[in-house]
């Protein structure tokens, strides 16, 4: 953890600047003993990656990757730097991880989530998109919904397996990330998982669920229900939704709708509406690309200067660094950290001539699905970093074996501490989703709020009442709150103390 041979203090030092961006700071320190990198605190076992991942401070990222920081590495909760960045929605951070090939599946301690959870639940669509880009291939949108026969489509189907696992995993209760994207109201986020297969079906556990207020056995379409944006049931009902699924409370929809309130979504959820539903196309942040030119990155890094004198291999975007790869289709070259932000950022509608998902290119609008590697240029392939062994490693790291190791005897080769996986935690019912917040509806004051946009109610799950109000009023939200907080629907009192603490560490 780091607390050994006198570096502690140094330790110390490196997270302050870390989480300061202190980047001159932290380039001295690592200088000095590249080991601190390594170094974890003792209360969360936060890592300086940890910290500059939390932060956003991208260039400290980086500092510490190619310093030796395991880019893996979890802290007391299990959660991982990418976990981080997605809670925050700094997606450059979640790039760089991924050019050092982060673990994306790796699920934490308290409840199972995974990144794509922390991304979803705050709607965080661009750290969603880098996330499954690693799942999504780069063909025509039309084929990642169609199982082909034959073995031309073979890997098209095993990438789309993969990317249908991995979107609909479920974490602590069942919740998967649509049914969190549904119950805060980021449409948009809906969009983008059901175009990624998300299952719009999916059901929360009928056991031990902590969702008990919703009920047990809700689909993604009782939780945005729940959460009362109205464009969120649109889209579900779009891509099949029913609205005569009952959760094992024996509740519709409509009926989560009416006891929270959202007495806007009535003539919607009503089982027999003939309320107009509109055509949703797919959604503007699918990046066919993005999966190719992730792996050129990989292979040869993210060029900071030009390598070549001619100007017609000089990328055209940047004017600073040569070209690396090349647009299949128009053939347009760019160097490949253009094109790695442009298939990060781009959310330009796509023009019923292109697939769906294909990236604009920036000399001639032509569709893009793939990027290929130039033929010269240079591989310089980012490499896992390795252990380093002065600082005392934490158990749940991995430790590479050294020379002197690796030809010792039997014995000592036993006692080498290996990894341990996320396989081996259960993931028990405590803390699933602590920043998810239940608006309570206040209409029987007013008009109800708009929620077409995304916004939420201005009274968000308030404990204590103004003293001002009526005392019949006062009694309506008794009866509410006796309803929502119960300790036991989204968190567990212990395990979010936990998890406080180390997000504590991060925000002091």
């Amino acid at each position: 953890m780091g607390n050994s041979f006198g570096c502690s203090a140094s330790g110390e030092r490196l997270v302050s600047a870390a989480r300061d961006g202190d980047f001159v700071e932290a380039k001295m320190l690592l200088d000095c003993n590249p080991c601190l990198a390594k170094y974890s605190t003792f209360g969360g076992l936060n890592s300086p990656l940890h910290f500059a991942a939390a932060k956003g401070h991208i260039e400290i990222v980086a500092l510490l990757l190619e310093n030796g920081a395991d880019v893996n590495t979890r802290n007391y909760c299990g959660q991982t730097a990418l976990m981080q960045a997605c809670r925050y929605g700094h997606w450059e951070v979640v790039q760089t991880l991924l050019l050092f090939r982060c673990n994306v599946t790796r699920a934490d301690y308290l409840s199972g989530r995974t990144a794509l959870h922390f991304a979803a639940v705050n709607g965080h669509l661009r750290c969603i998109r880098l996330v499954v880009a690693d799942f999504v291939p780069s063909v025509p949108f039309e084929a990642l919904n169609t199982q082909a026969n034959g073995d031309r489509s073979s890997g098209v189907n095993d990438k789309t397996n993969a990317l249908s696992k991995f979107v609909n995993k479920a974490a602590d209760g069942g919740i998967t990330a649509l049914h969190m994207a549904a119950l805060n109201g980021y449409f948009d986020c809906v969009q983008l998982l059901l175009d990624l297969h998300a299952n719009v079906s999916a059901v929360t556990f009928h056991y031990g669920t902590s969702m008990d207020l919703i009920g047990a056995g809700s689909t993604p379409l009782h939780y945005a229900a729940c959460g009362g944006n109205l464009k969120c049931c649109q889209i579900l009902l779009a891509r099949g939704a029913s609205r005569l699924a009952l959760n094992c409370n024996g509740w519709l929809p409509l009926d989560v709708a009416r006891m929270w309130g959202r007495h806007w979504l009535e003539s919607l959820l009503t089982p027999n509406s003939d309320s107009p539903i509109p055509v949703f196309p797919p959604s503007n942040y699918l990046s066919l690309p993005l999966m190719s030119v992730l792996n050129i990155a990989r292979d040869c890094g993210l060029q900071t200067s030009t390598t070549a004198s001619d100007d017609t291999d000089i990328c055209a975007v940047c004017i600073e660094r040569a070209c690396s790869v090349a647009a299949e289709g128009c053939s347009h070259e760019l160097c490949a950290r253009c094109a790695l932000y442009l298939c990060s950022t781009s959310n330009i509608p796509s023009e019923s001539s292109v697939p769906p998902g294909s990236i604009p290119c920036p000399l001639c609008r032509h569709g893009i699905i793939s990027f290929v590697k130039l033929p010269g240029s240079s591989s310089k392939e980012i490499k896992l970093p390795l252990s380093l062994s002065l600082c005392t490693p934490c158990m749940l790291h991995p430790r590479e074996p050294n020379a002197s190791e690796a030809f010792g005897s039997p014995d000592m080769r036993k006692n080498v501490v290996s990894s341990v996986t996320s396989d081996m935690f259960c993931p028990v019912t405590c803390s699933p989703f602590p920043s998810v917040t239940m608006p309570l509806c206040t209409c029987n004051e007013g008009p109800c709020p708009n929620f077409d946009s995304g916004e939420r109610d201005p009274q968000e799950e308030s404990p204590h009442r103004s003293q001002s109000t009526s005392s019949e009023q006062e009694k309506m939200d008794g009866m509410r709150l006796e309803k929502t907080t119960c300790s036991g629907m989204f968190w567990g009192r212990r395990s979010c103390s936990r998890e406080h603490q180390c997000n504590a560490e991060i925000n002091a």
